[in-house]
């Protein structure tokens, strides 16, 4: 287990934030030189096929060593960080023992449990902090170090028996793209899991629906002395449009299973305005209905306004819920009880690699890696987090 916390701390080193307003894939070359950095790990501890693909995939088998298993289950984490805060020079350090006060990760930067109360949960747990001028990297770099270690301890530990195990490493997982290029037919399993992200016990198998609105309002701009009756303010249509959506369905107002619209982009010109929105809800009906509520309002502010408006809607993922069977969820949860954890079954608010692995016909929901405060200078992980991840995905297997 302490090997975890080892490859954890070094994988930290690497700098691998993505950039979405790259147009290479992977988005940085610095994911490239991490996943070779994994692909030779996984060979020195005998992993077998191990490859890094041309998009920065790698990959690699643990084959059966009990032929009647039958079942092929796979591991996925990804490699780079999230672009929101630096991940350049990473300066990690633990803390010993701790006593459930404000810690201080420079002079200016706290961690205090007033903030985030989560930290009384590890009162003399020993925690890996950052030092407040980088994110740390747990999400998803403890999930890398979590899966390689377990497979490690399997080689070591011949006598558990297991069917073939492959894993995988993603690129771009923090820009949406993490799913966008892998060879799900290359992967070869019948079910997987992503190992990614928060506290211990957290079990995911259904997310948002999600689709992206982009709504392009053409104005008329004339000299404003002479425009009775010929100018038509694009920024006024688009707050017309804007002021339709129902602010009680919107992110700040809804939680749990509850969707909504989320306006986040409104860039305003006499003659031309532009509203980007996303549209999110967990049930699929509801979800088409929520498109069509756009689409009525869009035609309706046409009609008013008596301007030309461009509106595309684009699907991003679906409900993973739809592709995982219930015995899939079963095993994770037989798996966390077996390391004396209750699991954590919540719908995931957001998207995931796994979401779009299922409808590549890969059902794969998401097990904890143990990480808090992800994408900022506050985020820390426990060292009991980390090795009790590596204990569930043994237990899985």
């Amino acid at each position: 287990m302490e090997r975890a916390v080892d490859r954890f701390l070094k994988y930290v080193t690497f700098d691998t934030q993505s950039n979405e307003d790259s147009k290479c894939f992977p988005s940085t070359k610095s994911q490239l030189v991490f996943a070779n950095y994994l692909a030779d790990e996984c060979k020195q501890i005998g992993m077998k096929d191990v490859c890094t693909d041309k998009y920065g995939y790698v990959f690699a088998t643990l084959y059966a060593n009990d032929l009647s298993i039958k079942e092929k289950i796979g591991f996925i984490a990804h490699m780079d960080t999230s672009p929101e805060f630096s991940g350049e020079n990473i300066s990690p350090r633990i803390i010993k023992n701790y006593e459930g006060n404000q810690i201080s990760l420079n002079e200016n930067i706290f961690l205090s449990p007033t903030e985030f109360p989560v930290l009384k949960n590890y009162i003399g747990d020993d925690l890996i902090v950052t030092d407040g001028t980088t994110l740390l990297g747990a999400d998803d770099k403890a999930g890398i170090s979590e899966i390689i270690t377990a497979m490690e301890y399997l080689i070591k530990h011949d006598e558990i028996k297991h069917g073939q195990i492959k894993i995988a490493f993603t690129p771009d997982e923090e820009i949406g793209l993490g799913a966008s290029k892998f060879d799900v037919e290359k992967f070869d399993c019948d079910f997987a899991y992503t190992v990614d992200g928060g506290q211990v016990g957290e079990l995911q198998y259904e997310n948002f629906n999600a689709a992206v609105a982009k709504i392009i309002v053409h104005g008329k701009s004339v000299h404003p002395g002479d425009a009775k009756n010929i100018m038509i303010n694009s920024i006024l249509v688009g707050n017309k449009i804007v002021n339709k959506f129902p602010i009680s369905q919107t992110p700040q107002n809804t939680e749990k299973l509850e969707g909504f619209y989320h306006i986040h982009t409104f860039l305003g010109a006499v003659d031309k305005t532009t509203i980007e929105c996303i549209i999110r809800d967990f049930d699929r009906k509801n979800f088409e209905a929520r498109k069509k509520f756009v689409e009525q309002v869009v035609l309706q502010v046409q009609n008013e306004s008596n301007c030309k408006i461009d509106l595309s809607i684009k699907d991003q993922y679906y409900n993973m819920r739809e592709k995982i069977d219930e015995y899939i969820i079963d095993r994770a949860r037989k798996a966390f009880k077996k390391a004396d954890i209750i699991p954590l079954e919540m719908p995931i608010r957001g998207g995931t690699d796994g979401a779009n692995l299922s409808f590549k016909n890969l059902p794969c929901p998401n097990v904890f890696a143990g990480g808090h405060n992800f994408h900022g200078p506050y985020e820390f992980i426990p060292v009991s987090s980390i090795k009790k991840a590596v204990e569930v995905i043994i237990n899985m297997i």
